[in-house]
């Protein structure tokens, strides 16, 4: 049984600038969402509780993912199918749905698809469904714990009022909440064997994918919010105390 896990490059977000209220990307590496970490976690962890799962990491983008796939790998993933095209770089999520479908149909005994429930820079939560959709699989979202019995996953998912117990028949499509695991760091002898593990390169037209940029969807504005600073000055603790008293930003 192989576990797929779909993982998407972003800009690192804790390394993001912001000047005149955008972000400022220009040399910010390039990493996977915490998101996408916990799915490859939960993967691992269904992994090492059966000994029998191998986990393959599915990655579409640019020829960046090569060096930031490693990353992935010497966090717990067996092998790597990665599709490069730099077109890639400007396709919005129904775009990526095709290209993943695709590349999963690609791939041999493919019982369980994990998704980050949303990707660390747009959280549209589009993929998972569409990839649902595209290869007509059953699909859980909002998952916290996932365990897997025979052909059966038994899945935890997290609702705004109560918690559900979920059953399904694999294969299947889970997206997952980020508390379902942390994501480990790699010792330093499991990022050096990262580089010798399999990578699969897949094309556009080898998946016979073409891509319609023609209505693509477009940012119109990506503007960190304002702050609006009151500027009250304050001559000691005490005046510092009870102004945030008065603002109701500590207790009385």
């Amino acid at each position: 049984m192989n576990i797929v896990v779909a993982m998407k490059q972003i800009p690192d977000l804790q390394q993001i600038r912001i000047s005149n209220r955008r972000p400022v990307l220009e040399d910010v590496p390039l990493t996977f969402g915490s998101i996408d970490k916990s799915a490859l976690e939960a993967a691992v962890v269904i992994r090492e509780s059966s000994g029998e799962e191998k986990v393959l990491v599915l990655s579409a983008g640019t020829e960046e993912l090569e060096d930031t796939i490693k990353e992935a790998l010497a966090a717990g993933g067996d092998e790597a199918c990665l599709i490069i095209d730099e077109s890639l770089a400007e396709a919005d999520s129904s775009m990526i749905a095709q290209v993943l479908a695709a590349g999963i149909k690609q791939l041999d005994n493919v019982d369980l698809i994990l998704f980050g429930e949303g990707s660390g820079d747009n959280y549209s939560g589009q993929v998972g469904s569409r990839v649902a959709r595209l290869l007509e699989l059953p699909q859980i979202c909002y998952a916290r714990d996932i365990k897997i019995d025979g052909d059966t996953a038994y899945v935890v998912r997290v609702l705004e009022d109560c918690e559900e117990v979920v059953e399904v028949k694999l294969p299947a499509i889970i997206t997952v909440l980020s508390d379902i695991g942390e994501p480990r760091i790699p010792s330093v002898t499991q990022i050096l064997k990262a580089g010798k593990k399999p990578k699969h390169f897949l094309d556009l037209d080898e998946l016979g994918v073409s891509l319609d940029h023609s209505n693509p969807i477009i940012t119109l504005s990506n503007l960190a919010p304002e702050s609006n600073r009151k500027r009250i000055v304050v001559k000691d603790s005490a005046e510092l105390i009870e102004v945030l008293k008065s603002e109701n930003l500590i207790g009385g």
